[in-house]
């Protein structure tokens, strides 16, 4: 990976061009306080932004650290390769026009191919990108406004989106940022690298990333093995669960988005924390900077309204957190706190009569944070400072820092309503020592996040990359049944039978009831391509009339007979993620239900026994309502095999699918009723 540092914390800046955009450059970093030299350069202008000017590149008093390019597209490559051969640290690519235009035009990607050519070694960011914010040192190779300032330590975020990235520097939520980045095209750095990059700053806490495609995998994974070892954790805002996010995104940023299901699988195989809003995004970096990790997901909450207790409780609902019932010592200080007529629970509505008695909100709010959990919750919603007195809320800061100090628990005031905590507030708040939250959605899902981060993982296998394209075979059921019985799938008896001396030979050797398919077919049942039950030769014969000339031969095999569940057992090759896992409920209905999880492959046997035990069918394979207990072993060996088959062939599969897996009672076993395998051709072949 290429050294960043100079980019990143420059010592010094050019900036090429002269139009606002590059004005903005110039003028921002005087108004940050930049320290060192900010060269413009311009053939016709005595100053831009302020600060004069120099005609040409060579006029520079030294190589720049960073320089911002804001020519048009042409002369972009030009000016890469100028910097390049004056050993410039790195540059930001404004312009627009590269590899994004042909995605919507078929214009530009010979024109990104040139600016890569002409970067060499030297690291570009972008093109079709505003560049970054450093608030640590105050270098803004960027051409807009911004709402942030000055800070010492704090966060690193990371976009896509230029306009996404200018929008969450005007936040107002008490969240330091020291980074904001965008990436662009991500034509030579993607967001792996610049993200890697911002975590090697010693000031920088957490990482956040709005990805709209992934890019190189293998760098994706160096990052994670990174911020692991780092002791950072990364949280990440994936776009592309809709099919406009996707078409947006690959106009915006010629991204590949890849599937969503792909996108989760990956990131909580490489432990970064998935949020779904931009929000909840910068909630939990900002709990993340303050308190780090969380042991666990157990909390407190406490409000003087049992109506926010409830909304808190209720709110939880969609969230991995639990408030543990409250134990002994956590009792008997409520109670010297509070009095008898307190009902005692978690979430604690400590009513409004102990209200601006500090000691005694201390002494309740340690209380509660007194017993085993990672940390509490202070339900408070602050007045309008412009037609209200916000004295009387003097108290929730004092109780709470007084709280905090005592149990040494990490203590977040939680507003209901954004609107009803503002930039001073929130102030406040974390000079006490505490964390201010906005919204009770958000800070949950903050808190279950940090608790995720929380757990021991450990290093993962590197994923299974899929091979480059090629010309596509696909087996028929018998070739790909042979496949999966070579590496472990048991395969129901079967044959291929064309003649009536073969169908009266199916009966005798395979036995009944039989089930008859027309070979070739996608969608069988949808196609009266299958005749189930079949129970002689006659049957058998009649069946086979019925389904001539539908497909391009005829499959015979035993019919499992009393099956407990039906699954299906798939793995795609999802270009962003690798080879990824499908499990879930099989069969006709598998459309209609959607009950499937994903995983990276490979996958170990804890996950694969966790993603089978998270299905909504679940309860089918531990005995529902008194039912036998599925063969559980048998369909865990035989996702192992199906695993293994895809290690095997890991340049040749593109698709694997298994549906239905019919699931026999424990100790009968698990049989792959139907399979499709769709492979690459080689070169060779």
């Amino acid at each position: 990976m290429p050294d960043l540092s100079r980019l990143l914390q420059p010592r010094s800046i050019a900036v090429i061009g002269g139009g606002a955009w590059c004005a903005s450059v110039v003028e921002q970093c005087r108004k940050m306080g930049f320290a060192g030299p900010v060269w413009p350069v311009h053939p016709k202008r005595d100053e831009v932004g302020g600060v004069a000017a120099f005609q040409r590149l060579e006029d520079l008093p030294g190589a720049p650290d960073a320089a911002f390019i804001g020519v048009n597209r042409n002369l972009t490559i030009d000016t890469v390769r100028h910097l390049r051969e004056r050993g410039a640290g790195g540059a930001v690519c404004f312009a627009s026009g590269f590899r994004e235009a042909q995605a919507e035009t078929g214009d530009g990607g010979d024109l990104q191919a040139q600016l890569l050519d002409a970067a060499g070694e030297m690291p570009i960011i972008g093109p079709n990108c505003y560049g970054f914010i450093n608030y640590l040192d105050g270098a803004l190779l960027w051409p807009d406004q911004h709402g942030g300032a000055r800070v010492e330590r704090g966060v690193a975020v990371l976009t896509q989106s230029s306009n996404m990235a200018i929008n969450i520097t005007m936040q107002t939520r008490g969240l330091p940022l020291a980074y904001v980045a965008t990436a662009g095209n991500q034509a030579q750095l993607g967001l792996a690298e610049i993200g890697t990059a911002l975590l090697e700053d010693d000031r920088v806490t957490a990482l956040g990333l709005h990805v709209e495609g992934v890019g190189d995998l293998r760098a994706f994974e160096a990052l994670a093995s990174r911020a692991r070892a780092l002791g950072k954790p990364v949280v990440a805002l994936k776009a592309g669960r809709s099919e406009q996010a996707q078409a947006a995104a690959v106009s915006h940023t010629a991204s590949l988005t890849g599937s969503d299901a792909g996108a989760r699988a990956l990131l909580k195989r490489l432990g970064i924390a998935q949020v779904e809003s931009l929000p909840a995004l910068l909630e939990t970096l900002k709990l993340l900077h303050f308190t780090g990790p969380l042991p666990s997901n157990r909390i407190v909450s406490m409000s003087c309204s049992g109506g926010e207790a409830s909304l808190m409780a209720d709110t939880a609902l969609g969230h991995d957190v639990t408030f543990p019932t409250l134990d002994g010592a956590q009792r008997q200080g409520l109670r010297e706190a509070l009095g008898p007529m307190v009902a005692l629970a978690n979430p604690l509505d400590y009513h409004t009569f102990i209200w601006t008695d500090v000691p005694r909100m201390a002494a309740t709010f340690g209380a509660m944070l007194g017993g085993d959990i990672a940390m509490g919750c202070l339900v408070a919603d602050f007045p309008r400072e412009d037609r209200c007195d916000p004295a009387a809320w003097d108290c929730i800061y004092e109780a709470g820092e007084e709280a905090t100090r005592q149990t040494g628990k990490p203590l977040a005031i939680v507003a209901t309503l954004p609107d009803a905590m503002t930039e001073a507030v929130t102030a406040r708040i974390i000079a006490g020592g505490m964390v201010p939250l906005l919204g009770l959605d958000e800070a949950l899902t903050a808190i279950s996040a940090a608790a995720w981060l929380g757990q021991p993982r450990p290093e993962p296998d590197p994923l299974l990359h899929p091979g480059e394209p090629a010309n596509l075979h696909t087996l028929s059921e018998a070739e790909a049944k042979a496949q999966l019985a070579a590496h472990g799938v048991t395969i129901p008896a079967a044959k291929r039978a064309d003649t009536e001396a073969a169908l009266a030979e199916a009966v005798r050797d395979i036995g009944t009831p039989l089930v008859i398919k027309a070979e070739g077919l996608a969608h069988k049942t949808e196609a009266g391509g299958v005749h189930l039950n079949l129970t002689g030769p006659e049957a058998l014969r009649k069946a086979a009339t019925a389904l001539a000339g539908i497909g391009s031969g005829l499959y015979i095999e035993r019919m499992v007979e009393a099956p407990l569940a039906e699954l299906i057992v798939g793995i795609t090759a999802d270009p962003p993620f690798g080879l990824v896992l499908t499990l879930g409920s099989g069969g006709v209905l598998v459309e209609l239900l959607r009950d499937t999880v994903t995983l990276p492959l490979p996958a170990t046997r804890a996950e694969i026994e966790a993603a089978l035990a998270g299905l909504k069918s679940a309860p089918l394979l531990a005995g529902f309502r008194g039912r036998a207990k599925g063969d559980l072993v048998a369909v865990i060996e035989t996702i192992e095999a199906v695993q293994r088959l895809a290690l095997a062939e890991q340049d040749a599969i593109v698709e694997l699918e298994i549906n239905p897996l019919i699931v026999s009672a424990e100790g009968r076993g698990a049989f792959a009723a139907d399979a499709l395998i769709v492979r690459k051709e080689t070169s060779d072949a």
